[in-house]
């Protein structure tokens, strides 16, 4: 009797350590292992990591980045110092399902707004320029999921202001395989200097959130 229940025991014994593995790759353990030390325990971001807030972004649009990350659309460009630094990052994740896992765990935690930290930004002028990024973010910039367009309202303003740089001189949106990045550049391009995108940043700040 002993004998036939020790493969029964073992069984039982070798599926608690299967719970376990998986329990480790859940999103919360995933995205303390992986994420937190730069962004946060909270998503909330940290400038001194150069790392933005992302706690609440939409798990769809966190799953496209990381996975533009993996793939190398992203964080591959010589001048892109802070996409390199992720792409690593992004890279831990060994499979579809644990990004997955950690895009859900992000997208739950509470949203935060960022806290400001550019100047010399006019609203009033940023409303007209903020007219074209409508039709994709919306007039409240809460994004729209159908067209792959984040939400700004939150979002850290010098990321933000960093990225628009990035796309309107060619570091982001290039790669042939990045196709919201293509359609992301000649809006951006359309905002003629640094300070028309401070002032479009200074508008983004003034809606609801």
């Amino acid at each position: 009797m002993k004998r036939r229940l020790l493969p029964a025991l073992a069984l039982v014994l070798a599926a608690g350590c299967n719970t376990s593995v998986a329990a480790g790759h859940s999103g919360p353990v995933l995205f303390e292992n992986n994420c937190s030390q730069c962004h946060g325990a909270m998503g909330q971001g940290d400038a001194n990591a150069k790392a933005p807030n992302i706690a609440g972004l939409p798990d769809w649009y966190v799953l496209k980045q990381v996975q533009g990350f993996r793939e190398g659309l992203r964080g591959q460009h010589y001048d892109d110092i802070q996409g390199m630094r992720m792409r690593p990052m992004a890279l831990t994740l060994t499979s579809d399902d644990e990004v997955a896992a950690v895009s859900k765990h992000i997208a739950s935690l509470p949203r935060v707004n960022a806290p400001p930290t550019l100047t010399g930004g006019d609203a009033a002028k940023g409303a007209q320029y903020y007219a074209v990024c409508t039709a994709c973010h919306g007039p409240e910039g809460k994004g729209n999921q159908d067209l792959g367009s984040p939400p700004l309202v939150g979002g850290t303003d010098w990321y933000l202001l960093n990225q628009l740089d990035h796309f309107k001189r060619g570091i982001r949106g290039t790669h042939p395989k990045d196709e919201r990045g293509a359609q992301m550049r000649p809006m951006a391009m359309t905002l003629p200097d640094e300070q028309a995108m401070k002032d479009v940043l200074a508008h983004v700040a003034t809606l609801s959130k």
